[in-house]
């Protein structure tokens, strides 16, 4: 079941958490075509908010269910990161020069890397030591005009594959759902939360069930150097993110809780 990969092409695995039926993940694998060898592996049903989960205790399915000229597409029963995983493990014989999640149809500012599936996919490939990428578009519409996205799919892409990344580090690309973005910029995570609120509703049967709805507080909107002001300003933010989670800038003060010290 391995896919042929041939070494003078790079080597691109697309995943997402919107399904493998989603526009998105379509028109990304179209953007990037002449660039390599590419294959798809998505979900077979949305998975959205999935973060880095995994399936355990349940049969992953993987079935090939497309080709066409240089893409492969798959889907799998499982979350983004089994994916990624199961594609490593099944599917190649080397590793892949570049791993691509998404197109998102909806944004991943902000806080919302922590529980998004396609970011949950990039980090992933940061673990594993392959250049990724997350792009992610803010609109959730099914038949989203994705056509903003292409140059700056296609540019990084062409950079990263030229020049990598630095170790552990991946890249959330968020762009906005206008005609014509301003331009890019690096941007750091905007600091805030979600408001998460549970609308009690009652169904055909008569029984209780709770709908999540919610909204993101913005804790810094005047502050520019984020990814939440760029893109409430017609810019694309490109945020560098890393599964390293350690607080770093916090630990000679940790350091004076001599108590937890032997």
């Amino acid at each position: 079941m391995k896919v042929p990969a041939t070494e003078k092409r790079p080597l691109i695995l697309v995943t997402n958490d919107d399904g493998i039926e989603a526009k998105g993940v379509h028109e990304l694998a179209k953007m990037i075509e002449d660039l390599g060898d590419i294959v798809v592996v998505a979900p077979d049903s949305p998975r959205s908010s999935q973060s880095s989960a995994l399936s355990v205790g349940i049969p992953l399915r993987l079935n090939l269910i497309e080709h066409y000229r240089n893409i492969s597409f798959y889907r799998t029963n499982g979350t983004p990161v089994d994916c990624v995983k199961l594609s490593m493990n099944q599917l190649f014989d080397r590793q892949p020069d570049l791993l691509l999640s998404g197109i998102n149809h909806g944004s991943n500012s902000g806080v919302s890397i922590v529980y998004s599936g396609t970011m949950g996919a990039a980090l992933e490939g940061c673990i594993i030591g392959i250049p990724s990428i997350g792009f992610s578009l803010t609109s959730h519409e099914p038949d989203a005009d994705f056509s903003p996205c292409r140059e700056i799919v296609r540019e990084s892409c062409k950079k990263v594959l030229e020049k990598g990344l630095p170790p552990s580090v991946c890249l959330n690309i968020n762009i906005p759902a206008i005609p014509r973005p301003k331009g890019a910029r690096i941007c750091r995570q905007a600091q805030g939360y979600w408001t998460e609120e549970y609308d009690h509703r009652i169904d055909p049967h008569g029984k209780d069930y709770y709908w999540l709805t919610g909204r993101f507080m913005n804790l810094e909107p005047e502050n520019e150097d984020t990814d939440e002001w760029a893109l409430a300003h017609g810019y694309i933010s490109i945020v560098p993110c890393t599964c390293d989670q350690t607080a770093y800038s916090a630990i000679p003060e940790i350091n004076d809780l001599t108590y937890w010290r032997n």
